[in-house]
């Protein structure tokens, strides 16, 4: 708690705050604080930005779990700050230890919590959710290490050269936020896509170490002893000879951790900005499996029912022109040009190097019926919500397909909300049909019916559907950590902007493996029993999943 205390006479000193001996002038000395303060503050928003990119990579939830991370890292700060006072009387030797040990944790960090979601996320029981606790532990620990660096710095400054405490805090704070802005720019434009996660973090680790032991070594060092000193000393090099090695061994551990995750057959993996993309199996007779981030988008098990329930009902009708959101992977494209009549398929793929693999990688490519080679395809690279926005007006697709990530992923919400499925409806045709999977209605009722909701909200006439899925489903939202939890179902709506559309097969396409008029119904049936009433549709502004 914040403690009462009688404000000292003016100009008096604590016994501890004398001016400091410092090798250097006071004008250069006091910028050299300053500059360690700017080091470390970009250093510090490196490591919160790494923990809510693992947050979104571990989890999901992208926006819940950067609420956690930001908001427990924030409080942990104020408390962080109340405790350094303490310190205050041994402020130079309290900041080098304090960096040291936030340099070890930091940089730890990302590596600690892949391991223990690729060896321990399948245990199930309480461990299942073992990385999301440890995602509170480390921002709380950050952010206690952070929080405590201002009054130790403050300090400092002071002790170099006494001035009002306004000036003292906006100099400090103007280091700091300065500091913060190039941390905050660096993670994304330069950690992540040249060095990645792991190796990203525990840079920082390293050079958040040696400023903060340089700051103290270098200039307080007459107000340590000769052994504090020494102990700084041994204590910053340990930790950056704990950094160096697993930097050395990040390639090692990132194979190993992978194997963990995806199993030994990992075929390609793929880093993206700040995506995960691996192939396993698609050879010697072993399915392929296809994982963003972690997630199963692709499994060759029981793609064919997936991509059968998602394409067949809603090619029921003309189709010559056909517009796919997502499936890069080419999958619902295939099942697309199984139709005679098909003229022409545009295909919206926000990650170019998932349609690279599926253009390129003979498994899939073998998978997807080459269609990426039929001069009927027409492939864009481009978040949907923006390529719908921007195409021309008018009707012109006879059905649109959305083969997105479930609106369980924060990050697709907008994919799913009213605004989205107005401008779907705007490039209808008359008596055009749109489709949309909407992840698992056994675990996720009240998802499934605001989609179909959503739907009705935007104008459309719909039709909801359930198929059962014997494995793991495609884009179901599991992960290889969280087998015991994968769904067992699909849920699908099927749209119109006309009248309500039938749920039934086409009687002159293709005959699918996995669907039946009489499945449809059942289907149909299926969907009924779980509706949940009275939903209000999602829109961008009150995203509702």
């Amino acid at each position: 708690m914040i403690e009462p205390h009688a404000p000292a006479p003016p100009g008096a000193l604590p016994p501890w705050a004398g001016p400091a001996r410092l090798p250097v002038r006071p004008g250069i000395g006091r910028f050299l604080v300053l500059a360690c303060v700017f080091v470390c503050a970009a250093c510090g928003l490196v490591y919160e930005l790494e923990l809510v990119a693992l947050a979104s990579y571990l989890t999901g939830d992208s926006v819940t779990q950067a609420s956690v991370v930001l908001s427990v890292m924030i409080f942990a700060m104020g408390i962080g700050s109340l405790a350094a006072k303490r310190l205050r009387r041994l402020a130079a030797a309290a900041f080098g230890a304090l960096e040291a040990l936030l340099a070890l944790v930091g940089g730890c960090s990302a590596m600690t919590l892949y391991a223990v979601f690729a060896w321990t996320g399948d245990w199930g029981g309480p461990w299942a959710s073992g990385p999301r606790w440890l995602l509170v532990a480390f921002s709380l620990a950050i952010g206690l290490l952070i929080g405590a660096e201002v009054p130790l710095l403050m300090e400092l400054i002071q002790r170099i050269r006494r001035q009002d405490a306004g000036g003292a805090v906006a100099d400090l704070f103007a280091a700091d936020y300065v500091g913060a802005l190039v941390g905050g720019l660096a993670f994304p434009f330069l950690l992540l896509p040249l060095l990645g996660q792991l190796t990203g973090a525990m840079l920082t680790g390293a050079v958040n170490a040696v400023a903060g032991g340089a700051l103290v070594l270098g200039l307080f060092r007459r107000d340590l002893t000769r052994r504090a000193r020494w102990l700084l000393l041994v204590a910053n090099l340990a930790v950056l000879g704990v950094l160096a090695t697993a930097t050395v061994l990040a390639d090692d551990f990132e194979r190993a951790a992978r194997e963990a995750v995806y199993g030994k057959d990992v075929r390609v993996a793929l880093q993206t900005g700040v995506r995960e993309i691996a192939l396993t199996g698609g050879t010697d007779g072993h399915p392929l499996d296809l994982y963003v981030d972690g997630r199963l988008r692709v499994s060759g098990r029981d793609e064919d029912r997936y991509h059968e329930a998602l394409v067949h009902p809603a090619m029921n009708g003309p189709h010559a022109r056909v517009l796919v959101l997502g499936g890069g992977d080419g999958l619902a494209a295939r099942e697309v040009l199984r139709f005679p009549g098909v003229r022409r398929v545009d295909l919206v793929a926000l990650d170019p190097a998932v349609v690279d693999l599926a253009r390129h990688d003979p498994a899939l490519s073998r998978l997807n019926g080459h269609v990426y080679g039929d001069a009927r395809v027409h492939v864009s690279t481009a978040d949907a919500f923006r390529g719908l926005r921007t195409s021309a007006p008018g009707p012109s697709y006879d059905v649109v397909i959305a083969d997105l990530p479930d609106p369980g992923v924060t990050a697709s919400t907008k994919l799913y909300s009213q605004e989205f499925y107005g401008l779907v409806r705007r490039v209808l045709a008359p008596g055009g049909r749109f489709v949309v999977h909407t992840g698992p209605v056994s675990s996720r009722r009240r998802v499934f019916w605001t989609v179909e909701a959503t739907l009705r909200a935007a104008g459309l006439r719909t039709t909801p559907y359930r198929v059962g899925c014997p494995g793991f489903g495609a884009d179901s939202g599991r992960t290889t950590a969280g087998v015991s939890r994968a769904p067992r179902d699909w849920g699908f709506v099927l749209a119109s902007r006309g009248r309500r559309p039938a749920l039934a097969l086409d009687p002159l396409g293709p005959r699918p493996a996995t669907l039946t008029a009489e499945s449809l119904r059942a289907a149909r049936k299926a969907a009924r029993a779980t509706r949940v009433e009275g939903l209000a549709a999602s829109t961008l502004v009150h995203p509702r999943y």
